[in-house]
């Protein structure tokens, strides 16, 4: 990226600025539509963008009919364009405007491209419609129908043809094509082969009339092109001064990024608009680069897109350090109650439903299961509660165990049970620490006989006694062990090898991240599905602070654990925000901490999920985003691998990713966390924030 630019610029960041406009235009008056599409322009480049997109033929107006075959309106249509080009070249940006053009003495359907006071190329309409209240065959001829691929317009020879992809070279990722109205609602539009030729924004000029239901489906067919293609997609349609003779226009433009409406206009407004995004366009190149189809696609049609041909933009990315883009300070947890709903049905769905299936296929109808207290277990006991439920067998095959230690609290300790009792499961207690203590003792380890003496032995013995006794009763009952470990610890390597949270015959939480957690808890609650008392017990588990209660806390503590969780591997929000974005995007340190500081660099600004105490809706700044970062690339990358590649089954639960070495993460464990820790480090060094 561009490291001359400020590390508050999104132009450092893979981040595009794109503009679609609408502006106001009168029928056969190209030189006032030439005033207004220039005004517009230069409004969109003194806010940043270096791409402005205007409606289909919006030179002259697109409700011309047989006015678009006199030659005194074409001439003016000429002269607008080159009074567009002088102006652009004090607009740093491409423009994209709309205009009727002859060319071998024929009338084509135009995308101008017009960048650093030049005209640069010219695209045509590939596909007419001609069916409805459209007649466009009457006026125009199709890009199929042209013979030459270069064009004569106001003194400049320019390529012309639905083949041209301008990029920007200054910034990576860039790069345009263009086609018009029609050319989407075909089986096969030709941005369709653009995109796999490298086009990663793709344009279209539109005019497209309004009747009633018309808008949902073009925002269906933008979205979904932006998708199969992995591409930005502008839509700009025509609104403020058409002729409603027979129709009418609701000025219609948005922005959409594989598959996510980022803007869209206001439809049927008295006033011209310009809706802005910013495009992040090194997330298309990461998904493109990671999907194997696209590839095949490219092969597919080598010989097509080897024709495609390239123009260069002479665009400088400018210095913008106002992200308008919304960056979800959850990415695990939709903000909207009703998606965030789904996806917690979704979630409980795949986590019960794999859980039957292992019991299925082991061939077992009991689990054993161990039940801290903590949020981790209480949704695993959920969830082997409900699978007892769908497959008919009683509550009381879950054998839930709770295994106190040196450390446990009454808190913990009485929640636990309280669980147990609420879900009707069969509940016991079995109390580790004499087990514990006499192996301490053969150890000779010095906790053995009472000194305090708290290191990792101390507490992975107490670990280790826990995985024994489970697996243990699996084997006397003929059951299997649900783990408990979430996603978030996975990566953190968080977990003791070999026992604890890291060891199971099924783990229904692999996949899951802690604050995906918390909310799937919350889902329950508002379900009030298992009863009052169980939702009081699910209130007191969501406010108890994350430990793992393996040494034992000093006497003046107030009854606050020894080990707090988040102040030893960080906030668990930050972390699994770069989990997230490292793991799903492989962004660089420095554009994960740039999202970082935007998602939570102010609590004030932006949503949060329905139901987070207001005590959880904090604020970072940017020397603790880029400090837990760091412990984070430390632990991901250079301690923890080892274990994620022995981690036990468990359900993929969403599109974020899991962990496991059989499904979306497969790396060395001898990797060196270097790189990483090396970009962090100039960062940090680069803005004293250490």
């Amino acid at each position: 990226m561009n490291h001359i630019h400020p590390f508050t610029s999104i132009y450092r960041h893979g981040f595009a600025r794109l503009a679609v406009a609408i502006p106001a235009v009168r029928i056969a008056e190209p030189a006032f539509n030439a005033e207004r599409t220039i005004a517009l322009a230069r409004r969109a480049a003194a806010e940043g963008a270096v791409l402005a997109l205007f409606p289909e033929l919006g030179i002259s107006a697109y409700s011309n009919d047989d006015l678009f075959h006199q030659t005194t309106l074409l001439d003016a249509v000429e002269q607008a364009l080159a009074e567009i080009a002088a102006a652009a070249s004090a607009i740093n940006a491409l423009l994209l405007v709309g205009a009727p053009l002859r060319h071998e003495g024929r009338l084509f359907n135009c995308a101008v491209a017009i960048c650093g006071g030049q005209i640069i190329g010219v695209t045509p309409k590939s596909y007419l419609p001609n069916y409805r209240e459209f007649y466009e065959k009457r006026h125009f001829a199709a890009a199929r129908d042209a013979i030459s691929n270069t064009i004569r317009i106001a003194g400049q020879t320019v390529p012309f043809g639905s083949d041209l992809i301008y990029q920007a070279p200054a910034i990576p990722g860039l790069a345009v094509h263009v086609e018009i109205c029609e050319d989407l609602w075909t089986p096969l539009p030709p941005s369709t082969f653009a995109a796999l030729a490298g086009a990663t924004v793709l344009c279209n000029l539109s005019a497209s009339n309004i009747t009633i239901g018309k808008a949902d489906y073009r925002r269906a067919l933008c979205m979904g092109q932006s998708a199969r293609a992995i591409a930005a997609y502008l839509y700009s349609a025509a609104g403020l001064g058409e002729s409603t003779t027979d129709l009418a226009w609701d000025g219609h433009a948005l922005i959409c990024e594989n598959g996510e409406l980022l803007a869209e206009s206001q439809r049927f407004c008295d006033d011209e608009q310009i809706i802005f995004a910013d495009v992040d366009l090194e997330r298309l190149q990461q998904d493109r680069m990671r999907q194997t189809s696209f590839s095949d696609s490219i092969g597919d049609y080598r010989e097509r897109l080897r024709a495609m041909r390239t123009i260069t933009l002479p665009i400088t990315p400018p210095v913008v350090t106002d992200l308008r883009r919304e960056i979800a300070r959850f990415p695990y947890v939709p903000n909207d109650p009703a998606t965030r709903d789904e996806r917690c049905y979704e979630a409980y769905n795949i986590q019960v439903h794999g859980l039957i299936q292992r019991m299925r296929s082991a061939k077992v109808e009991k689990v054993v299961i161990g039940v801290s207290g903590g949020l981790d277990s209480t949704q695993a006991l959920i969830v082997a509660a409900r699978a007892m439920d769908r497959l008919g067998l009683p509550r009381r095959n879950v054998l839930a165990y709770t295994m106190p230690g040196f450390a446990t609290s009454h808190q913990t300790r009485s929640n636990a049970h309280a669980l147990m009792a609420a879900l009707g499961v069969s509940a016991h207690e079995i109390d580790i620490r004499p087990s514990a203590l006499q192996m301490l003792r053969d150890l000779g380890h010095p906790a053995g006989e009472g000194a305090p003496v708290y290191d990792v032995t101390f507490e992975n013995v107490q670990a280790g006694e826990r995985t024994s006794h489970l697996f243990r009763l699996a084997n006397y009952h003929n059951a299997i062990v649900v783990g408990t470990g979430d996603l978030s610890e996975l990566a953190l390597g968080w977990c003791t090898y070999g026992v604890g949270d890291q060891m199971a015959h099924y783990n229904v939480n692999a996949s899951v991240p802690k604050t995906l957690i918390q909310h799937l808890i919350r889902y329950v609650i508002r379900s009030g599905e298992l009863g009052e008392e169980a939702n009081r017990i699910l209130t007191d588990i969501l406010a108890t602070e994350i430990s793992p209660e393996l040494v034992p806390a000093t006497a003046n503590s107030d009854d606050k654990p020894a080990q707090r969780t988040e102040e030893i591997i960080g906030p668990y929000a930050l972390q699994d925000f770069n989990l997230y974005y490292l793991t799903r995007y492989g962004f660089r340190p420095s554009k994960v901490a740039f999202l970082a500081l935007h998602a939570w660099g102010d609590a004030s600004v932006g949503a949060w999920p329905e139901g987070l105490p207001a005590h959880e809706r904090r604020a970072y700044d940017l020397p603790a985003i880029l400090r837990w970062l760091r412990v984070f690339l430390y632990r991901f990358f250079q301690i923890s691998q080892f274990k994620r590649s022995a981690m036990p089954n468990g359900p993929k639960v969403g599109s974020g990713g899991s962990l496991s070495p059989r499904g979306d993460w497969r790396a060395p464990s001898d990797a060196s966390a270097a790189v990483w820790l090396a970009e962090i480090d100039r960062l940090i060094a680069e803005l004293g924030a250490g």
